[in-house]
């Protein structure tokens, strides 16, 4: 079952590069393939396009990760028996509501006149499907695994854009979001990692 989960995160990463337009840097390409190698294959997560550096690209991917977290999470609290499990979905709806409100306040401040998408791009409905499809016996467990992947991939999104981005409200989203972000994705790897 993860391992369809990590199939299904390594298309996200490569339709959102392709739909960004951007190249990956070679070097970084051939960093996360040697990582990879040297990871089992469970702990293998897929990397955000590394070159998202545009405000255009960076917003809707943002935004999309937000929506699927909380849906997910809904999702979650309702077909999961195992108490940490809905613990932590909760922390992600309360989490990923306030990350939305802070990425909206960032564009109003940055002057941008975009508008975040007001509904989850077909690769994450998706999962999202799938996801509220799940047996009740498999279900935590892809749940669990599914966030690792997911918050590995905004991981990389957030720092990639606080590194390189072009509007300066948005990389200090993207600065103060990180942190936040690598706790999820530490606190999921747990609960991951109990479940084997």
């Amino acid at each position: 079952m993860s391992r369809h989960l990590l199939i299904a995160g390594a298309c996200i990463a490569a339709l959102s590069l392709a739909a960004c337009g951007q190249k990956a840097d070679p070097a970084a390409t051939d960093t996360v393939a040697a990582d990879q190698a040297a990871m089992p294959a469970a702990d293998v997560a897929p990397a955000a396009p590394a070159a998202v550096t545009m405000a255009t690209d960076f917003v809707p991917m943002a935004a999309a990760s937000d929506m699927f977290e909380i849906e997910a999470a809904k999702v979650a609290q309702t077909k999961s028996t195992n108490a940490e499990v809905k613990k932590f979905a909760a922390e992600m709806i309360a989490a990923h509501t306030k990350s939305s409100a802070d990425l909206k306040k960032a564009i109003a401040d940055s002057g941008q006149t975009m508008t975040p998408p007001a509904a989850l791009p077909a690769d994450k409905q998706a999962m999202l499907d799938s996801l509220k499809a799940a047996d009740a016996a498999g279900f935590d467990k892809m749940y669990v695994d599914g966030q690792v992947v997911a918050h590995q991939v905004a991981l990389n999104l957030m720092q990639g854009y606080a590194d390189g981005g072009d509007v300066p409200a948005l990389k200090a989203f993207a600065t103060a979001t990180a942190p936040v972000v690598k706790g999820h994705h530490d606190m999921a790897k747990m609960m991951a990692d109990k479940m084997m």
